[in-house]
């Protein structure tokens, strides 16, 4: 499993990490905690939805786009609040 996702130079711990072939390509699915300190950070970075992904662990660098992506808290804006972030993105051909 991966422990880190690199979405264009921003460094992303994971908590879960799984790949899955499509008819479209390569699905990466990836789960992670955001903080609130961080939380402008990422979401400022999700808004873009096309990546430079690479994925240390695994050896692989791709293009990529946001296929899912959801968030089990919204107000990320009160101090200490934390977010689990489940993210997926479909490799670019």
């Amino acid at each position: 499993m991966a422990k880190t996702i690199i979405l264009n130079n921003y460094s992303i711990s994971v908590k879960e990490y799984g790949e899955k072939k499509t008819k479209d390509g390569d699905l990466i699915s990836v789960t992670f905690d955001v903080t609130s300190e961080d939380y402008h950070d990422v979401t400022t970075l999700l808004y873009k939805r096309a990546f430079d992904v690479k994925i240390p662990e695994r050896n692989r660098e791709f293009k990529g786009t946001i296929q899912q992506y959801s968030t089990s808290i919204t107000n990320l804006y009160e101090k200490g609040n934390v977010g689990e972030f489940k993210l997926c993105l479909l490799e670019k051909s």
